[in-house]
């Protein structure tokens, strides 16, 4: 038997449009980012109605069409004293805003994640504890979220809780032109906080192009930590503490004191995410601490009452960089030279 192949010409009646769209939109925490990063992609943030019922409960609409576009949800799950917003009302509100984008018919949806909330929760460091950050990872994806952003995770094996794709940035590039712009390197000396950062805390000194030393920690219960000694030399310098997150403060504080004490001329410290919960405000003034300064980015919108010696930085560049090339299916890496794994 022979089989003869036969090409057959189908012309469809279908008009084919390959362009895509990208939207932006803001959730409550993160508008005043959204709209920033939006404006640098020359978009205006998309129209949506997000609001809380009398009983607690999250509405949200969005006010125009969405069908076939990739939808990118900026929002931070932390909270924003101005819009009366907790970090759980913040994931809420996320994950009402992926499945009503879903139902909508968008083609792609990218939750721009700048501050990754329950990131601290990583593992299990106490029997029956849970994995929280897993939960939220999980969260994610049963909503229909295809893809995610975020910046400067607390820990990097977070990105192994997702079957989704996670687009790491770092600010630690805009960071450290900062310090190199103000202060002059012989001067300066980048300091860890613990062992955990050491790595970051040496690819930071080697950014800026100076020395680092690292600090020993002793942590005996949850946002609590003693500080030891400093190995390394930070005599007559201007020590850089560099983490991930300010939080509470007290760690800070307790190895701005350390560092003074080991003879530093004065104390900067620095971080991606600006927390600043509960007594931070009241340790952080220059009088309190001995911090001459604070840098951190708008990640998270710092809540009203900041101490004058808080410096913000903004993200809005890099995460529209990033978000361009996930539009345009480019390389993110590439922004950071691969280097956006300081783990």
């Amino acid at each position: 038997m022979t089989i003869t192949e036969t090409s057959v010409s189908v012309s469809s009646t279908i008009p084919h449009d390959y362009s895509k769209r990208a939207m932006v939109f803001g959730g409550r925490s993160s508008k005043d980012l959204a709209a920033k990063i939006a404006g640098k992609l020359s978009l205006s943030v998309g129209d949506v109605t997000l609001k809380t019922f009398s009983d607690g409960e999250i509405y949200g609409r969005y006010e125009e069409s969405i069908r076939g576009a990739d939808v990118f949800l900026v929002q931070s799950t932390c909270a924003n004293a101005e819009t009366g917003m907790t970090p759980n009302d913040a994931l809420m509100e996320l994950m009402i805003m992926a499945d009503a984008a879903q139902g909508a018919s968008a083609h792609r949806i990218i939750a721009v994640m700048p501050w990754f909330g329950y990131a601290r929760q990583d593992k299990k460091s106490a029997p029956r504890e849970p994995i929280t950050s897993r939960v939220v990872a999980r969260s994610l994806e049963a909503v229909g979220i295809d893809r995610v952003l975020t910046m400067d995770l607390h820990a990097g094996q977070i990105q192994g809780f997702f079957t989704i794709p996670v687009d790491h940035m770092t600010a630690q590039p805009m960071l450290t032109q900062w310090f190199a712009d103000q202060y002059d390197p012989e001067e300066l000396v980048i300091v860890s906080p613990d062992a955990g950062r050491a790595k970051a805390a040496r690819n930071f000194a080697r950014k800026v192009g100076t020395e680092w030393a690292i600090m020993e920690k002793e942590r005996p219960k949850q946002q609590v930590a003693e500080i030891g000694y400093v190995v390394g030399d930070v005599k007559d310098k201007i020590a850089i503490i560099s983490d991930d997150m300010i939080d509470t403060a007290g760690t800070l504080c307790a190895a701005a004191r350390t560092v003074l004490d080991e003879g530093a001329k004065s104390v900067i410290a620095c971080a991606t995410h600006g927390v600043f919960s509960g007594p931070a405000y009241e340790r952080l003034p220059y009088e309190n601490s001995g911090l001459e300064k604070i840098v951190v980015t708008d990640t998270i919108p710092l809540r009203p009452g900041a101490p004058d010696n808080i410096q913000v930085l903004s993200t809005a560049g890099t995460l529209a960089d990033s978000i361009r090339r996930i539009f345009t299916d480019d390389s993110v890496s590439e922004i950071f030279a691969g280097e956006n794994q300081l783990f």
